[in-house]
């Protein structure tokens, strides 16, 4: 898959402009503040229908105007296709593939594979389970639709399990019948969800540790947990056995939301016993194994794009980065640095075509 060209208007700092791409590398260039980021932003946008670092859309709308459209036209196994994201203040944001708008975004998630390796991917280790379990559910996602259906139908179970919590504390009274309803339909879609995570870490697990050790040289050992109450019973049984807790605190205290992904570096947390470097190492495999996962799933090359890696890794990381992107297994590649010498002189080591995009304030 190749992304042919890229049209912004009003997109967060760009008025309007339009790039086309090399079917190989792309390289954004130009100081700090020029927008590098944020046409990386726009390409992710293309792809799910949200940024990657603002989720709120309203913000994403250049400052003074009341809209954006972000517009993308890409090959895909021979087709061209057109993908338009628009979105305007106080109404409902638009996705149309070739003219034809989704009645839901979630049809679109996985038609545009895409993985990004960002310095906000630290979040990944320093942030709570909630950061982790989207990750999951993310390269889930892009594969399985039928997968992020069941997620958001198992979420909304929650929310109204919650409130009815909420009613009984608040009315001082209490209804085990309707309450169970809600245990069933958690139990049938919590079970489903547990399943596809431990089948899915199964197969990925393997091919982030074979990242690891490539990038880290094999130095340590590293490993991926999946931390989840489904292990040790049923969630019918868990609900009943947190009743008395779920209605004290007034919302649900345990289910497949409030599972983990634990990171380890030679048997302990990799926040708190990891170096920046070994935790750098960590995510960029993790990244590269939800590509190589999604490649696999999709039978695409999902497009990567490296966010401000130069700055954040030393050169011989970055390096071992290009180099292992140097084949035929990945596809087009996407990196934005603020010094176009140091981006040229890394690419031109490797034997694809590539396109040096400068950008100027």
């Amino acid at each position: 898959m190749i992304l042919k060209s890229l049209s912004l208007i009003n997109y967060k700092n760009f008025e309007s402009v339009n790039f086309d791409f090399d079917t190989k590398i792309n390289c954004l260039v130009g100081h700090n503040g020029v927008g590098k980021t944020n046409i990386l932003d726009a390409i992710y946008h293309l792809s799910f229908g949200k940024s990657y670092f603002n989720p709120i859309t309203s913000q994403n709308i250049k400052h003074g105007t009341d809209f954006f459209v972000v517009e993308g036209l890409y090959e895909k196994l021979d087709r061209e296709e057109k993908v338009i994201v628009s979105a305007k203040k106080s109404q409902k944001k638009v996705i149309k593939r070739n003219g034809k708008a989704y009645d839901t975004f979630s049809e679109h998630i996985g038609f545009l594979p895409l993985v990004i390796i960002s310095p906000a991917d630290r979040d990944l280790i320093t942030e709570g389970s909630d950061t982790r379990r989207k990750f999951i559910d993310g390269v889930i996602s892009q594969s399985d639709t039928a997968y992020l259906s069941i997620l958001l139908k198992y979420s909304k179970v929650v929310s109204q399990r919650n409130s009815l919590l909420k009613y009984f504390a608040a009315n001082n009274t209490f209804d085990p019948t309707t309450l169970e309803i809600y245990n069933q339909q958690l139990d049938e879609l919590g079970s489903v969800i547990y399943n596809k995570r431990t089948e899915f870490l199964e197969t990925f697990i393997p091919i982030f540790i074979s990242r690891y050790e490539a990038i880290s040289s094999g130095k340590e050992a590293v490993s991926l947990r999946y931390q989840s109450k489904l292990a040790e019973n049923n969630l019918l049984t868990l609900l009943e056995q947190h009743l008395s807790k779920d209605r004290m605190l007034q919302y649900t205290s345990v289910g497949v939301h409030k599972d983990d992904l634990i990171f380890e570096i030679e048997g302990h947390p990799i926040k708190k016993f990891g170096s920046q470097g070994q935790q750098k190492s960590f995510l960029i495999a993790l990244k590269l194994a939800q590509f190589d996962f999604i490649k696999k799933q999709s039978k695409v090359n999902p497009l990567l794009l490296l966010d401000d890696i130069f700055d954040k890794l030393d050169e011989k990381r970055v390096e071992h980065i290009i180099q292992l992107v140097d084949d035929q297994n990945f596809g087009q590649l996407f990196i934005s640095d603020t010094h176009a010498d140091r981006t040229e002189n890394v690419v031109k080591k490797i034997s694809q075509s590539y396109k040096i995009i400068k950008l100027e304030s």
